[in-house]
């Protein structure tokens, strides 16, 4: 048993500072909101890799991207960069005329914004997640380890 808690925290890195496992679930957080769809597991992996962070950590916040938060973040991606550049244009969108010959047509005017919008909405939540993530650590195991040295007494 001994062994599998062993493994269990290497594989958590519950060993590591708030510091590290906070800046890992930042990076998720900015994978989640980037622009480069289809991609976030893969880029969520490799970071984790490259960077020797803590994957759990880098998965779920890349996780905040998921099917039920999808539509919210694309829609607040594209109204974001429509703000930040100053085009106060109509984003409606017929769909009933959109085709497979036309889709591009219709779309491109709301790429620029949609990247613009995106991409700012990636570096705001991830400075935003570490230090809330950062303090919900460092809390749990003052918590945890208060409780811990009272069992010990």
């Amino acid at each position: 048993m001994e062994s599998l808690r062993q493994r269990l925290t290497h594989v958590l890195h519950l060993q590591e500072t708030p510091h590290r496992t906070a800046l890992a679930f930042a990076i998720g957080v900015f994978i989640a909101f980037a622009p480069h769809y289809l991609l976030h597991t893969a880029s969520s992996v490799f970071c984790a890799w490259l960077f020797r962070l803590n994957f759990v950590a880098v998965m779920l916040g890349s996780l905040i991207n998921n099917p039920w938060t999808l539509i919210p973040i694309l829609t607040a991606s594209l109204y974001t960069g429509l703000f930040l550049i100053g085009d106060s244009s109509s984003t409606t969108i017929e769909w009933e005329q959109v085709t497979m010959d036309n889709l591009f047509d219709i779309l491109s005017p709301y790429l620029v914004p949609f990247l613009i919008g995106a991409s700012t909405l990636s570096i705001l939540s991830s400075l935003l997640a570490y230090p809330l993530m950062r303090w919900t650590i460092t809390r749990y195991r003052s918590v945890t380890q208060h409780e811990s040295s009272e069992t010990h007494v």
